[in-house]
């Protein structure tokens, strides 16, 4: 309950012209409903009664008596409207700006952070449990007004009779008793709710980000049966919870209507007595069935805390991690090609297992330079680094010869542009996807694409720039995102180009003319490129080679095939295994 009412506090302060307007309009309802009441016990005294004594009735009675329930009716309407409309605005509100914190901090922290939370966890925070940390906003000004209502009814009935208060008002401690009992049964399985809706998010984005492999290794049934385990969890929890809302929500019901019922039978004893009228029985027993309804609002707002305090701490988890990159105040200016240089490079991506150690090497302005090594050498985890996605655990890269650590925000991205293997592509035109956002003209987009090997099929598609590619690029092939990817790179003509292995799915005449094109066309970048390719490795000036996170060596290729054996045996190994091949059907001829 503490913890709730801290998250609502957090709102309250956020939010305090909205949440006073709220309540304002709450309390007039609350107000108004203790004023209908009294406008009826008014009528009953003052027309209805006297029409059956006298058997006729005052029209100047009944028009006062009706221009005043429809007075009160007109006001306790305005304060529904002003607390539902200010309400949903507040409520809103704090689900937008808990939603940009969580996207922002997102933004913020190393991509290391992302590797370690899995991405439908991620989803989950800045949706359902953003939505559940702020679901009491809504019922919370009723609730307030409520407050405001009960404090208005109680010195109402007061004054018109204290033996009807007392019979009364003996029903809101058992509500409160009874609410108390079903929080804390609520409270546990609301949470273990809320845990699973993650859960089932997570299972769910893997299958679908994965659905190429689920697909062609004939596991749907069992990405079916994973899904099946945690949804059928999730059912069972929402059953369980559902089970204890419907016990106690008849239970809680049907308190107030207990009341009523009290304060008729006593109310009508008191009558016969002559110790109230009926004008004040009417008044406190109508009163008494206006705050049965009102009253569920302080159960609405306590049968939310619990998903609140979970989705609240969830989303608390995400804005209190750690491990943010810093930022200098250095700049990275000019058009020149960039210098690079790794000095004592180590990282891990676990403790005590890194997969780059004391990594050093030098790329000169404006030279193309290969990264070569067999897999599991660190050769992605190096571009990584270059970009600045993840920082060493050790030693610095520089980019002329400031450390990329000390440069500003965002100058890092100005001058270095990274196209990775794996091709994301956004659900919007080919131009969107090109410029994203920035203002390009589509002259130079054309040159990019032309530089990439890509002017040819954009023109032919359906709309040129304008034609969408679908959610992550599936109406283009493999080798046309990675052409799309190029063009986005080289068209904002960065001073360093990062290319970790992103020409792979194009075939070997497209990538010597792309690489060509980067030698001749992009004279204001120094590249440097993961390569497998011996035509890709050819083009390079000099080739950086990379064995068991190490740089073992780095030359002219032909030097380093003189040179460094295990380069020599892993560039010439398909040429190996052809002349092996052709020796083996030679042998197979001459037998036959």
């Amino acid at each position: 309950m503490a913890r709730g009412l801290r998250v609502i506090g957090t709102a309250i302060r956020a939010e305090p012209r909205i949440f006073t307007g709220a309540v304002l309009a709450s309390a007039v309802y609350g107000i108004m409903t203790v004023g209908s009441s009294w406008a009826l016990g008014r009528a009953t005294d003052d027309v209805v009664l006297p029409a059956f004594r006298d058997g006729r009735f005052h029209t100047g009675a009944l028009v006062g008596a009706a221009l005043l329930i429809v007075g009160v009716a007109v006001l306790k309407a305005a304060g529904v409207m002003g607390r539902r409309i200010l309400a949903g605005v507040m409520q809103y509100r704090m689900q937008a700006r808990s939603r940009r914190a969580v996207t922002r901090q997102y933004l913020r922290l190393p991509l290391a952070w992302h590797h370690r939370h899995p991405t439908g966890q991620l989803l989950s925070n800045a949706n359902s449990d953003v939505e559940a940390a702020w679901a009491p906003l809504a019922p919370l000004p009723m609730a307030v007004g409520v407050i405001v209502m009960l404090v208005t009814a109680a010195g109402a009935i007061l004054l018109i009779d204290p033996v009807l208060a007392v019979v009364g008002f003996l029903i809101f401690p058992a509500i409160a008793v009874l609410n108390l009992i079903y929080q804390r049964k609520l409270s546990p399985l609301a949470m273990r709710a809320q845990q699973l809706r993650a859960e089932v998010s997570e299972v769910a984005h893997e299958s679908f980000d994965g659905a190429l492999v689920v697909k062609t290794l004939g596991r749907e049934d069992a990405e079916a049966r994973r899904f099946q385990a945690r949804a059928d969890q999730l059912r069972d929890a929402n059953v369980a919870v559902g089970r204890v809302r419907g016990l106690f929500d008849p239970l809680l019901e049907a308190l107030p209507t207990i009341g009523v019922l009290a304060v008729l039978l006593v109310g009508a004893m008191r009558l016969e007595a002559g110790d109230v009228v009926a004008g004040d029985l009417i008044q406190v027993a109508y009163l008494f069935t206006l705050l049965a309804f009102p009253v569920r609002a302080l159960g609405w707002v306590l049968a939310e805390l619990p998903r609140s305090v979970v989705g609240w701490t969830r989303v608390q988890d995400v804005l209190d991690a750690t491990g943010s990159m810093e930022y200098g105040t250095a700049g990275l200016a000019g058009d020149s090609p960039a210098g690079v240089r790794a000095d004592g490079v180590t990282y891990g991506y676990l403790p005590d297992a890194s997969v780059l150690t004391d990594v050093n090497f030098a790329v000169e302005p404006g030279r193309t330079v290969a990264v070569v090594g067999p897999t599991g050498s660190g050769k992605s985890t190096l571009t990584l680094l270059l970009g600045r996605l993840i920082d060493p655990d050790d030693g610095a890269v520089r980019i002329d010869g400031t450390d990329v650590r000390e440069v500003a925000r965002g100058g890092v991205s100005d001058a270095v542009a990274l196209v990775l293997q794996q091709t994301f592509l956004f659900d919007d035109t080919v131009r969107g996807n090109i410029t994203l956002g920035w203002d390009i003209p589509d002259e130079t987009v054309w040159a990019a694409l032309r530089l990439a090997q890509a002017d040819g099929f954009v023109s032919a598609l359906p709309s040129g720039l304008d034609t969408r590619v679908g959610e992550r690029g599936t109406s283009l092939s493999g080798g046309q995102r990675q052409r799309i990817a190029l063009a986005r790179a080289v068209v904002r003509k960065p001073r360093l180009l990062i290319l970790d292995d992103a020409t792979s799915s194009v075939d070997p005449q497209v990538e010597k003319r792309i690489l060509h094109g980067l030698r001749e066309g992009a004279a204001g970048s120094t590249v440097i490129v993961v390569a497998y390719r011996m035509a890709t490795i050819a083009l390079a000036d000099e080739v950086v080679y990379l064995e068991h996170g190490r740089v073992t060596d780095q030359g002219p290729h032909e030097l380093l095939l003189a040179r460094c054996e295990g380069y020599r045996a892993l560039v010439t190994a398909y040429e190996r295994e052809e002349a092996e091949r052709a020796a083996l059907d030679t042998d197979e001829e001459i037998v036959a």
